[in-house]
């Protein structure tokens, strides 16, 4: 029952219609008892033939009257626990998602996507079932067996009520055993669950690449290994699961043979009438309902327990980028500073002797080999990782000390892996803002050289582009993510190699179009091809997380390294292909 008190937040929060809801259940329970009762009256009336047409119609009268008013209660608890449980549903979603948004990139690492989709989604209706249907079987069980039990007792037959409910400990016994083998199983079902939401998530994901390599037998192979996995163990949890109604059914049976023993003997003896014995089956009838919801409710209760821990897990993890509080800050004419003495991911050494200055309205180009460590000074920026050991300042301020709101807000930022939305283009380039006018929109795509693209399409701007801009190009999908930054007019714009699906002529445009439209503001420029750099006031050369270059572009060419040489390469290769 830990998980019960674990939600006991939830329960003190919506207390109010909580009750209202376990009241009309239990007014439910008690008007249950009336129609059996009625009938066992009749009857007997009928048997000694004394029965009266006012008699009937009176019968009748409360019988119509409890239907109507039963239902109006079950509407009741039905909106007030079932609905109410529907608002645990939406919390706990909202919790995770803004845990999701707010974890930094290690905890991605550590989950993945298809996980993280089972625990929003099949883990929070697990909890919300018990929530709901949980807490009325709970209720409704024992306010039913409870009313019953005493009407029968004291109503109709103590000793015939004692002797019929012998095996009911028996049941309890039994179902308790079961539950406590099942957990297991639960637990191992809500795992196996994820690992099938992560593998139809990333065959989905990739299934450009996967026909583009003509693997899909392949994986078919491995889809029906991880399916078949996820079907045995839960034919496993059901084995379990299926114990429960035999158990039950062979005890209420068991009732049902001593209450016609031992009901005939007391008829036979003038102890009971017929029409009492006629109600006292009716309301061991209603036992059943309690009976098999106990065992609902424990099944329930095993995996609300699994799923609200896997949840809590979730929601009890710390990111490793601590987020101050909203503060205001200026990054407008804020000159940026790097002294980094060294940083590594996972105890290998990523970057050392990171120091330089960039002028506020500068541009920073940065260039080297793969894997030289480029993206990773721009995680930093972005305070994806913290610096350990050195510092990054923005107008003389830590950016350790800005929130994460403020620090990115500022920052306009296209990733080498555009994320394009199944949207519009006009809802893609706007996605910062959704007030910015069509103008604007068009404005950005002009300065990203994507305009054209556009208006060739028959939507237009109301293109729908699909799940991350599938139906796009490489180039477009990095035209379109570059016109998303720029309508923000930030600061600070970071281009992580943004240019390298363009061709030579339209990445010089747009290159163009920065600096006349950037004069005033910062620009990071990362990139392999040097030609979308060589503008820049600071240009530097990262090999194997050192800066081992550094200065404008005829400097550097002055100075004959890795630069010079890759530039001049670089330059044959285009006469080339021009060529």
């Amino acid at each position: 029952m830990s998980v019960i008190k674990k939600l006991g937040w939830f329960f003190k929060l919506e207390w109010k219609r909580y009750l209202i809801g376990v009241i009309s259940l239990i007014l439910v329970s008690v008007l249950n008892l009336i129609p059996p009762m009625m009938m066992g009256n009749v009857i007997d009336h009928i048997a000694t033939g004394d029965l009266t047409t006012s008699q009937l119609v009176q019968n009748v009268a409360m019988l119509v009257v409890a239907a109507f008013s039963m239902y109006a209660l079950r509407f009741i608890w039905r909106q007030f626990i079932i609905g109410t449980s529907n608002k645990l549903g939406r919390l706990l979603r909202s919790r995770l998602f803004k845990q999701f948004t707010k974890m930094s990139p290690s905890f991605f690492q550590k989950h993945r996507t298809g996980d993280l989709m089972a625990h929003a989604t099949n883990d929070v209706r697990v909890v919300n079932m018990l929530a709901g249907p949980g807490v009325m079987s709970a209720v409704d069980a024992s306010v039913t067996a409870l009313v019953t039990l005493m009407t029968m007792f004291f109503g109709l037959s103590w000793q015939l009520t004692l002797l019929a409910i012998l095996p009911l400990p028996i049941m309890t016994v039994l179902t308790t055993f079961v539950s406590r083998r099942s957990y297991k199983s639960v637990l191992e079902s809500q795992e196996m669950f994820s690992q099938l939401n992560n593998k139809v998530q990333e065959n989905i994901s990739g299934i450009k690449v996967i026909k583009s390599f003509g693997y899909q037998h392949s994986e078919m192979a491995d889809f029906e290994k991880v399916n078949d996995a996820a079907y045995m163990t839960n034919m496993k949890m059901t084995r379990y699961q299926a114990l429960y109604d035999p158990v039950t059914g062979v005890c209420i049976a068991a009732s049902y043979a001593i209450t016609l023993w031992f009901g005939g003997y007391l008829i036979s003896q003038n102890q009971l009438t017929l029409g009492n014995m006629i109600t006292f089956v009716t309301y061991l009838d209603m036992l059943v309902w309690p009976l098999k919801a106990w065992s609902f409710l424990v099944n329930m209760i095993q995996r609300g327990n699994v799923a609200y821990e896997r949840i809590e897990n979730l929601l009890s993890q710390e990111s490793d980028v601590f987020n101050e509080a909203d503060t205001h800050m200026t990054f407008d004419h804020a000159d940026l500073v790097y002294a980094i003495d060294s940083f590594q991911y996972d105890h290998s050494e990523t970057l050392r002797d990171i120091h330089f200055t960039l002028f506020s309205g500068q541009t920073l180009g940065i260039v080297g080999p793969t894997g030289s460590g480029k993206t990773t000074l721009i995680k930093l920026l972005l305070r994806e990782f913290d610096v350990t050991n050195g510092s990054i300042t923005f107008g003389g301020s830590d950016i350790k000390m800005m929130s994460l709101n403020a620090l990115r807000s500022h920052i306009g930022y296209v990733p080498q892996d555009q994320m394009l939305f199944a949207t519009s283009i006009l809802e893609n380039i706007r996605f910062a803002n959704p007030e910015y006018s069509i103008e604007d929109v068009k404005q950005a795509a002009r300065l990203s050289c994507v305009a054209n693209d556009i208006e060739s399409m028959n939507d237009q701007y109301n293109t729908i582009i699909g799940e991350r801009g599938v139906s796009l190009s490489g180039g477009q999908k990095q035209r379109i993510a570059i016109a998303r930054a720029l309508i923000m007019n930030p600061p600070v714009l970071i281009l992580d190699d943004s240019l390298s699906a363009v061709d030579a002529k339209t990445e010089h445009i747009i290159v163009d179009n920065l600096k006349s439209s950037r004069k005033d503001k910062t620009t990071i420029i990362t990139a392999h091809r040097l030609s979308a750099v060589n503008h820049a006031d600071l240009i530097l050369v990262v090999d194997n997380g050192q800066i081992v270059e550094r200065g404008t572009h005829d400097e550097l060419i002055a100075q004959g390294g890795w630069y010079a040489t890759t530039y001049q390469s670089q330059q044959l290769e285009s006469e080339e292909v021009v060529s």
